[in-house]
This record gives C-alpha cells, structure tokens and sequence, in this order.
C-alpha cells in the first residue's frame, strides 16, 4: 500500500536527486505537465538516469497523454529495470491501458523482465475518465493494480471556479468523485486509489484535513507536490495506535467467540462481527506490511 506518492519535475536535476530522500513510498517522477514542451527531451534522459540513483521508495515516471504523440518517445526512453510503473494521465479508455500495456509488454520482454513486473497507474481527471472508471477497471490489464485521481484538472473540465484555491476547504465540489473513485476500484476488484494533489504547499493544517477526508472516503494514501507534505499525509494514511489497539483486541476475541463456536460477539460495547474483524486484519496487514 502506498500512503504517499511524491511528484518531481522531470527536468529539474536538483528534485531529481533529492526526491527519494522525504521518506515518501513512492516518487513520481513527471514528464508531463510540469516539463515545457522544449525541455521534455532533456527531461526524458535525466529522469532514466535518476531512477537508477533512487532507492527506497516505488519508482514511477508521469508519462505524457496519448493523445499528445509524445507517450511512445517518453515509454521507450525512460524504460529501464529500475522503473516501478508509469502513471497514465487524463485515461478516458480502456484502449489506452492495453495500447500501453502492449509497448510495456513488449519492453519486458526484449529486458528479459517478468512479466507484468511494471504497473499502469491510470489517472482519472476528466469528467469522462471519472464516470467510465469502472468499466474501464473492470476491463484493464493485469499490470493495472490502483488508480489515481487529478483534481486540477478535473476542476478544469467541469468549470466549477478558478482562483488560487480551486476547490473550497470541505472539498464538496469532490465529494462524489472522489467516492465514486473508491467504489470503482473496489468493484472492479483493484487496490484503493490514491487521492489527488493538495496545491496550497504551506498550508499543511488544510492539507491534513483533505487526507482525513480521503482516508474517510477510503483512498488509500494521497500525492504531494512538496516535501513538507509527504510527513502529513504518511501520518494521516498510517494506522493511529488506537486502531492498531483495537485491531488487535477484535482478533483475540474472535480466536475466543470462535473457539466457543460463534461468530459474533463483543469488544467493549461494541458488536462485532466478520465484517469487522476483516477490517481488523487489513489494519494490522497494512501496519505490519506497509510495503505490499
């Protein structure tokens, strides 16, 4: 599970070699709308060469829209052992996850890696990608574990307002996106999304109230733009000690209602269930492995 995904332009040297160091659990490394059209060149060498230097965190590189032309150029220069996946942006279709998976496909095989060792992590952040998410998880390649989702530009498509915050501090302009996100990839049998981007850098009490929010709605972490960020968000998507507290009770009694032949019983004064003890497990699994 990944809680924090850290973004870095892809022609900036500097980030490049500093963004595998803020602890986050994944590093995206962008190609796309952070990189001017006359720099994505020089920008597609040094982003496979910062792979290489990264260690620790997953490793995945932002590549441009097919739509652009640019898609097969960005795949082909930067594939290397030491890419993790690649986020897809703007995914309206199924088509452009098996065209990709094709090209990666094809790349592993003539690298002699195995098969569906790099993921596609589609982003959904238009209006049409948001409502065809399901069928278009519902029918993605295997390589497709999780999905994410772009508020600025979804704010964009659908034209709700413009000014330096782009949506209000409740986040209502994406509450039904954002839970309709979580459900289809749930339904569509793929890991929890990640959440989209805060934009306010320096405003981290708002940014912590959004991942509150996020992980509420069942996101399973959420991405950054600045390192001052990644600490937040990692704190937010971590199990809090109470949880794990009660996680652990809600096992222990059920081994005991179990061994008495029930499967239903009390912690405290709360009822509990199956139901909640499989959400006991994910709690401990994703404490206990928080790398899977």
């Amino acid at each position: 599970m990944i809680r924090s995904a850290l973004y870095a332009p892809g022609n900036v040297p500097k980030m490049l070699a500093r963004v595998g160091t803020f602890d986050a659990d994944a590093v995206v490394l962008d190609l796309e709308d952070t990189v001017p059209v006359a720099e994505k060149e020089a920008a597609r060498h040094m982003v496979k060469e910062a792979l290489g230097q990264i260690k620790g965190p997953r490793r995945y590189v932002r590549l441009n829209a097919l739509a652009t032309g640019l898609l097969e150029l960005d795949l082909s220069t930067v594939f290397c052992p030491d890419l993790d996946g690649v986020y897809l942006p703007k995914v309206e279709s199924v088509e452009e996850l098996k065209h990709v998976d094709s090209l990666i496909s094809e790349m592993e095989r003539r690298l002699g890696l195995e098969k569906d060792r790099v993921e596609i992590h589609p982003v959904f952040e238009t209006a049409k990608g948001v409502m065809r998410s399901y069928q278009i998880l519902e029918e993605s390649p295997d390589r497709v574990r999780k999905a994410g989702f772009g508020a600025v530009d979804l704010m964009r498509d659908i034209g709700v307002r413009f000014g330096p915050k782009l949506w209000e501090s409740d986040g209502l302009e994406l509450l039904y996106t954002r839970s309709h996100l979580v459900l289809a990839a749930r339904a569509a049998g793929k890991l929890p999304p990640l959440d989209s981007v805060y934009t306010s850098i320096l405003d981290l009490d708002g940014l912590e109230k959004e991942a509150l929010l996020a992980r509420r709605l069942g996101f399973q972490g959420k991405s950054a733009i600045h390192p001052s960020q990644v600490a937040v968000i990692n704190r937010v998507f971590t199990p809090s000690p109470d949880e794990i507290d009660y996680a652990r009770k809600v096992l222990k009694a059920f081994e005991e209602a179990e061994a008495k032949g029930s499967a239903s019983f009390t912690v405290g004064e709360a009822f509990v269930d199956i139901p909640i003890v499989e959400k006991a497990r994910l709690i401990l699994d994703r404490f206990e492995n928080p790398d899977e």
